[in-house]
C-alpha cells in the first residue's frame, strides 16, 4: 500500500490510495457518482464497497453524515487515514465488513440513501486479476450485481433512495434486478466520452418501493466536440453542489 497523499478534486482533498496492483484508485466514475448523488439535510446515508473512502469523503465535505463498508480491511484503515487527514472524522464512519451479510450488520431500513459503484464486470465474463484486491473491485469476486440490491432493498428504508454509476452495457441487468426487488429507477444519465459515441457509463437513481415513472435525464459529456473538457465536467471537479 502506498502512504503517499495525492490531491483529489483539485487539491480541495487529499487522499491516500492503494497501489494500482492493490486496488482501484479514484477515477471518473467516483467523481460522477459523487456529483449525482442529491442527499438531504439529516439523512443517513451508506456507501457500498467505499474502498478508500474517496465517495464517503467528498459527500462529508459537502456537509453528511455518511458511513462507508468495505469487505477489505486495509482498504477502511486507509478511509479512517484519510477522513481523518482532511478533518472529516466526525462526518464518517468506516467499517470493515461484508455486505452480503448486511441483516447482520444493521436492523432493517436503516438508511435513507446507499451509494454503490459496483464492480465492473463478473468473473466469467472477465480475465479475472490475479490480485485479489483487483479482482474483488473489478471483476466481483465477492459482490455480484444483485447482492448489492438485496443488501439495498432491506437497509433502505421506504421511499429511500439507491444512487449507483454502471457500465452501459449492463444497464438491463440493473433493471431487471430492481424490478425484481421492488426498487424502481427514477432518474438515469448517461455519459458519454464525447459527442457522437455511445454512452459508457449510466448514472442511476432508484427508489425503494415507488412508482413505475422514470426520467431520462440530459446527457452528460466529458469532452466537447474539440476535445476539451465540458464546463459540466469541470464542475464536477468542484466537489460542492455545483
Amino acid at each position: 500500500m502506498s502512504n503517499k497523499r495525492e490531491d483529489f478534486l483539485n487539491g480541495i482533498l487529499k487522499i491516500e490510495q492503494p497501489d494500482e496492483s492493490m486496488g482501484l484508485r479514484v477515477n471518473l466514475d467516483t467523481v460522477l457518482l459523487s456529483y449525482f448523488s442529491e442527499p438531504r439535510k439529516n439523512e443517513r446515508i451508506l456507501e457500498l464497497g467505499c474502498a478508500h473512502g474517496a465517495i464517503s469523503l467528498i459527500l462529508a465535505y459537502r456537509g453528511f453524515n455518511v458511513v462507508g463498508l468495505d469487505i477489505q480491511r486495509l482498504l477502511i484503515e486507509m478511509a479512517k487515514r484519510n477522513a481523518l487527514y482532511n478533518g472529516l472524522e466526525a462526518k464518517t464512519e468506516f467499517i470493515a465488513g461484508d455486505l452480503r451479510e448486511y441483516k447482520k450488520l444493521w436492523p432493517a431500513q436503516s438508511f435513507d440513501r446507499i451509494v454503490v459503484n459496483p464492480p465492473y464486470d463478473v468473473p466469467e465474463n472477465s480475465r479475472v486479476s490475479p490480485s485479489s484486491p483487483v479482482a474483488v473491485a473489478l471483476q466481483g469476486t465477492e459482490c455480484a450485481l444483485e447482492d448489492i440490491v438485496l443488501a439495498s432493498k432491506y437497509l433502505l428504508k421506504n421511499k429511500g433512495h439507491l444512487e449507483m454509476v454502471i457500465r452501459a452495457n449492463r444497464i438491463g441487468e440493473l433493471l431487471a434486478l430492481l424490478d425484481e426487488h421492488n426498487i424502481s429507477p427514477k432518474e438515469m444519465r448517461p455519459v458519454y466520452s464525447k459527442p457522437n459515441m455511445d454512452a459508457f457509463i449510466v448514472l442511476v437513481r432508484a427508489m425503494r418501493a415507488a412508482g413505475p415513472s422514470v426520467r431520462v435525464l440530459p446527457p452528460f459529456f466529458v469532452k466537447d466536440e474539440n476535445g476539451d473538457d465540458t464546463l459540466e465536467l469541470l464542475s464536477a471537479y468542484k466537489a460542492g453542489k455545483y
